[in-house]
């Protein structure tokens, strides 16, 4: 079965609207049909490039993609194979799901793509992979009898497989005793909150940034805190400013994203980065750092977390790894110290006891065997492409209407239209699921009148991301 498949397509008789649909579902049908026999070795992807009349990156980026989902897989200097072990998908596959529908349908589904503001491509997740690994993990719970109630700080695999990350890839200095899981960033984020409620009872204020990642807000809000807004610049948290709120009231905790600030995208300079941790020793506050999105920088080093800098006692380091893989994917940790992790164990046994231990124990096999980082160095590649690819497009179709500030990493573009803002925009935008309903929702307003949107990136094809662009054209300055 080593002799290369001579595809014989005509993928314009397809239904699908983009060429990289068409190619991927063909194979799949081809494999499913018994055509494509398992362990058939595939054309190489300028061979089939040249015989399609398509681009080459198309082809690589179908299989790559298709060798994600455990269709097809690579050999070095031997070629593209279709796999021994063919997922058990059948007509489900994401991308089937996604095209066979009729037109409107698919419409509806540009549109809804248009809504998400920074998610990962959950057609890229590695299905065969975390099957295995949640094998292994039933089988040893149920081998083990650990299937009744275990730590509410997380199983001791995961949060020793955290350990090793964080030591070794954010500089991170910690023990297994500072370390605890959590069900995604929003969780850790409302844990932090619950604590300093109780704690701070003398302060009653958090300041975040003057745009802000919304459910934070909604969740300090319910907390009975105060919200003060701290002016947000081209470098990140304006420490000046903050300084002057510091003066005037009880501050309980400053909430900041510094890494790819949420939603504007700038990355706060290290040294705003040292005063803020200076400030919060000088004036005793905690700093929640919402570090949602780390895995993905593409243009330099990223800049070390705020808990891996010195004075660093009072930050509440909040990460998941639902950006590297799907956000129903809840798995997220805490690094903090012994007394805000105490406390938090004590609400997670008021909430639900622990966590998933089988979904840990499989989170935990995956990253101590290295594929959430060969995963992740994937991603990385296919996401900064999709970056330069969005900010061209933009530029290509807006012209001088639009000013994007190419961002160092994360999955979203801070698109500044320079537009004179009119209401009926905001019933424009959300018919195309843009939200503009809430103060910190997903479009901003200027002082200069013109707006931004928070355009994600990571879960669209080139194909998708040119469609949804057009759409914006059309929907703001063709009406």
């Amino acid at each position: 079965m080593q002799q290369p498949w001579k595809m014989r397509l005509h993928l314009a008789e397809r239904e699908e609207k983009t060429i990289f649909l068409k190619l991927a579902n063909q194979i799949i049908q081809e494999i499913l049909s018994g055509r494509l026999r398992q362990g058939t070795r595939l054309q190489g992807s300028r061979t089939l490039a040249d015989e399609l009349g398509i681009n080459r990156k198309t082809v690589q980026s179908v299989y790559e993609d298709l060798e994600a989902q455990g269709w097809l897989v690579s050999k070095p200097r031997q070629g593209t194979f279709v796999s021994e072990h063919l997922p058990d998908l059948k007509l489900d596959s994401p991308y089937i799901m996604m095209t066979s529908v009729q037109p409107h349908t698919e419409s509806h589904t540009s549109q809804e793509a248009i809504k998400n503001d920074g998610v990962p491509d959950t057609r890229l997740i590695p299905y065969e992979l975390f099957s295995r690994a949640y094998r292994h993990a039933l089988i040893k719970v149920t081998r083990q009898q650990i299937m009744g109630y275990g730590d509410p700080q997380g199983c001791l695999e995961l949060r020793q497989a955290l350990l090793n990350m964080l030591s070794m890839e954010r500089f991170i200095q910690t023990t297994l005793e500072h370390i605890c899981v959590v069900r995604g960033s929003q969780m850790g984020i409302f844990l932090a909150a619950r604590v300093l409620a109780k704690s701070q009872l003398q302060r009653q204020v958090i300041v975040v940034e003057q745009w802000s990642y919304p459910p934070a807000v909604e969740t300090f809000l319910s907390n009975h805190f105060q919200i003060i807004l701290v002016r947000l610049d081209q470098h990140g948290l304006d420490t000046d400013h903050l300084v002057k709120i510091l003066e005037n009231h009880a501050v309980a905790a400053v909430y900041t994203t510094p890494h790819h600030q949420y939603p504007t995208t700038v990355s706060m300079s290290m040294d705003r980065r040292l005063k803020l941790l200076e400030l919060s020793k000088t004036f005793d506050f905690y700093i929640i750092e919402d570090d949602y999105d780390h895995e993905f920088h593409y243009d330099s080093r990223p800049i070390p977390p705020l808990i891996s800098l010195p004075s660093a006692d009072k930050v509440i380091h909040i990460g998941s790894l639902s950006k590297v893989f799907a956000p129903s994917l809840r798995v997220g940790y805490v690094v903090a110290d012994l007394n805000i992790i105490h406390a938090m164990k004590q609400d997670i046994l008021l909430i639900d006891k622990q966590g998933n231990a089988i979904t840990e124990l499989a989170i935990a096999e995956l990253m101590q065997q290295g594929e959430i980082k060969r995963h992740t160095r994937k991603m990385r590649k296919i996401y900064q492409s999709r970056r330069d690819f969005a900010v061209m497009t933009f530029q290509q179709i807006f012209k001088d209407k639009v000013e994007i500030t190419t961002p160092a990493g994360g999955m979203a573009l801070w698109v500044k239209f320079k537009l004179s803002y009119r209401l009926e925009f905001a019933e424009i935008l959300k018919q195309l699921h843009i939200d503009s309903e809430y103060e910190f929702g997903s479009v901003f307003q200027d002082i200069s009148n013109y707006f931004h949107i928070r355009f994600g990136f990571a879960a669209l094809s080139e194909e998708e991301i040119t469609h949804i662009v057009q759409m914006l054209y059309q929907a703001l300055l063709e009406r």
